[in-house]
């Protein structure tokens, strides 16, 4: 393996990645489509013919009692381009329906909000990943990259080798902080304080790029005065984050010639995580960094294609090269492509909570169609995405296994994985790769792409689908052809020769589409490695600056839940551990709760002991990690296992639609080996700084 064969992870894997082949010739694949009797809840296997009639028969009945938005689509971030373009295609051309969304929604969409609203452009790095070890500081907000991107890593290891520096912002001291020079560790929801507060130290230092300001932005004079309420010391009441601290990783932000603010899940899955983002970079774009060479502003994904996934059409506002469905020029467009009337397509539907919560009530969908997402699991208030499943008249569900959504399904499909299938996704850098089929599927085994062209056939659907994932893919580059995320100049052959190639990418103009890519003559784009050095994609090419104020989470802890609560990944599992938890190579501990010696001695608790963490939503019961990594009013969970997520809010950030997964209210207690109920004493803390802060706000 060399560097050229694979440029991001050089060949690296981390241990889900290695073991990732264990569901190959599994026992709990899924390799015949299954019905469920209602009535008695028993299983059957059919045919592929008979069970794709029972669908479109289920899908003909529902639209012609409810109408075209009767019917549903949950999508996944792990599809390919290609899957997810056809997903998105088909709920608007063969379902004329607006109700499509997906689970990327929870992953990276307050990001992708204000990348848009700041750049003009969403791409989580606008620069390789490699330009990390180039900087001379990064900070890391919210992100455990050494147990959720382990290959990424190194480049953390490289940029301190040769002197670099590396802080992080966590309320946890993660493997990534241990790994790091510095470690700041905030209560759960006031990221956005902190980056308020570096801000005002940067201004009142004197270190804003004024040129860059002038030339290359708009709007900076109200965010200026804005961040002139939030000295240090006020940062430190709200976020316990010492006033020192502050002041000293922004003299070193002022100090670096390059440096570069990730964010990741932990400042962003919260009601007000566009705003948080939108901090941050108001404090890049102050110090003059993004375009600039290993500068700038990023967000790292939490899926396996988390960029190419929102992209092309299965987000509930978005048509396929990441284009507005609501603007007509984008709507004309593809509609063209489609060989539709682009009056016929639905506009925007509801965002993915949103689509969940509505199911199987009187104006919600009657139907859902979901491929590739385990919503029982992965949902905020999971509960309450059980009861709206349970009242569907139809849940029909495409997967590799019996998932915990699968098993409540009218009909379950079986479709094909990673390995048995050919496709593109697009990494976090906008470089798409071409993933090759490797295995044969098993017998009786489809591939999503095969669901979709047979629905849509039964459907008496407009249009093509096709199920080669090449003619797929040359039909998206087509739809993408001038949008913001165009891959019109990318082919398979291209991205096989040159191992990747990063949009925007748009084909040159004599390109007729004769043969699927570079026209005679025609030399082709070279792709685009890096945004921003020049302009930004909004018309006038500036950024802008947003004014944004922190909130405080939606449910702030009080007497009754005075901890916070805080979920997260570890490293043997990923997401929803429908896969992972079914593979022999990986420990599955099963759900836990970490939290503080300080906070353990209150509760009487010992490492290993049985406790109780409860919301106002639902209570879980697992051992206990007494570690001294945590802040003592904090307590994790990781979010793999059924029922963590029972715990969280679905509080919703305004902009982006993202629930709060990251902090709720809490109680914790200790649960007694001989009766098996919780102890007496529930745990307040009547004295805490941290909890005296959030409640009282700064003063």
């Amino acid at each position: 393996m060399t560097s050229w064969e694979h440029p991001v992870n050089e060949g690296a894997l981390c241990r889900k990645g290695w073991s990732a082949g264990g569901l190959v010739g599994s026992r709990e694949r899924l390799t015949t489509p299954l019905l469920r009797d209602r009535s008695t809840g028993e299983w059957r296997a059919a045919e592929w013919d008979e069970a794709l009639d029972v669908v479109a028969d289920g899908i003909r009945r529902v639209q012609a009692a409810h109408g075209p938005d009767g019917v549903a689509v949950f999508g996944g971030g792990g599809l390919t381009n290609e899957k997810a373009y056809a997903l998105g295609k088909f709920a608007r051309v063969a379902l004329r329906t607006s109700q499509v969304d997906y689970n990327g929604r929870w992953c990276m969409s307050s990001a992708a909000s204000a990348g848009t609203r700041a750049f003009g452009v969403d791409r989580g790095l606008p620069f390789p990943l490699a330009d990390l070890e180039q900087t001379d500081l990064l900070v890391l907000v919210g992100s455990n990259l050494a147990e959720t991107m382990p290959p990424a890593a190194r480049h953390l290891d490289r940029l301190r080798e040769r002197g670099g520096r590396v802080v992080v912002v966590d309320p946890r001291r993660t493997p990534t902080a241990e790994r790091a020079d510095d470690h700041l560790q905030p209560v759960p929801g006031t990221d956005l304080a902190l980056a308020l507060g570096l801000l005002h130290c940067v201004v009142a230092a004197g270190g804003v790029d004024e040129e860059y300001v002038a030339t290359r932005t708009v709007g900076f004079e109200a965010v200026r005065d804005a961040v002139a309420a939030w000295w240090p010391e006020r940062v430190e009441r709200v976020t316990g984050v010492p006033a020192d601290d502050v002041r000293a990783l922004a003299a070193a932000l002022v100090a670096a010639e390059r440096a570069v603010v990730l964010t990741a899940r932990g400042a962003e899955q919260h009601a007000q995580g566009s705003d948080t983002v939108l901090a941050w970079i108001d404090l890049v774009l102050a110090l003059g960094l993004p375009g600039r060479r290993a500068s700038g502003y990023g967000c790292l994904t939490g899926q396996g294609n988390g960029q190419g996934g929102r992209e092309h059409g299965q987000k509930a506002d978005q048509l396929p090269g990441y284009r507005s469905i609501t603007d007509p020029a984008a709507r004309a467009h593809v509609a063209a492509v489609w060989g539709v009337d682009p009056a016929q397509l639905p506009g925007p539907g509801r965002s993915a909570y949103e689509l969940l919560d509505a199911l199987g009530t009187q104006e919600g969908p009657r139907a859902l169609l979901v491929h590739g997402s385990n919503p029982v699991v992965s949902a905020p208030h999971a509960s309450r995405v059980v009861q709206r499943l349970e009242a569907l008249d139809l849940l029909v569900v495409c997967d590799l296994v019996m998932s915990e959504t699968a098993a409540l399904a009218d009909v379950v499909l079986p479709v094909t994985q990673w390995a048995e299938e050919s496709g593109t996704v697009t990494n976090l850098e906008g470089r798409v790769l071409l993933r090759e089929q490797a295995l044969t599927p098993p017998a009786g085994v489809r591939s999503d792409l095969d669901v979709l062209a047979g629905l849509a056939e039964r459907l008496g659907s407009p249009g093509s689908f096709s199920t080669d994932p090449a003619v797929v893919f040359d039909e998206l580059r087509r739809a993408s052809a001038g949008g913001p995320a165009d891959y019109s100049g990318i082919t398979w052959e291209r991205v096989r020769r040159e191992g990747g190639v990063f949009w925007p990418c748009p084909a040159p103009p004599d390109d007729a589409w004769v043969d699927g890519g570079d026209a005679d003559g025609v030399v082709p784009h070279p792709g685009t490695p890096r945004m921003f050095t020049e302009r930004f994609a909004h018309p006038d090419g500036r950024a802008r600056f947003h004014v944004v104020d922190h909130r405080g989470p939606a449910e702030p802890v009080d007497d009754a839940y005075p901890v916070h609560l805080t979920t997260g990944r570890v490293l043997a599992q990923y997401q929803s551990g429908a896969q992972t938890r079914r593979i022999r190579e990986l420990p599955d501990t099963g759900p836990f709760v970490e939290l503080h010696p300080m906070l353990a001695g209150r509760l009487g608790v010992d490492d290993g002991g049985l406790v109780e963490v409860a919301t106002r939503r639902g209570a879980l019961r697992a051992p206990a990690r007494v570690v001294p990594t945590i802040r003592p009013d904090t307590v994790f969970v990781p979010f793999h296992w059924v029922g963590v997520n029972r715990l969280t809010v679905d509080a919703l950030d305004p902009a982006s639609r993202m629930p709060e997964f990251k902090v709720c209210a809490a109680s914790i207690t200790a649960v007694t080996a001989a009766t098996g109920v919780a102890a007496a004493t529930r745990v307040v803390e009547e004295a805490s700084e941290a909890r005296l802060a959030t409640a009282a706000g700064p003063r």
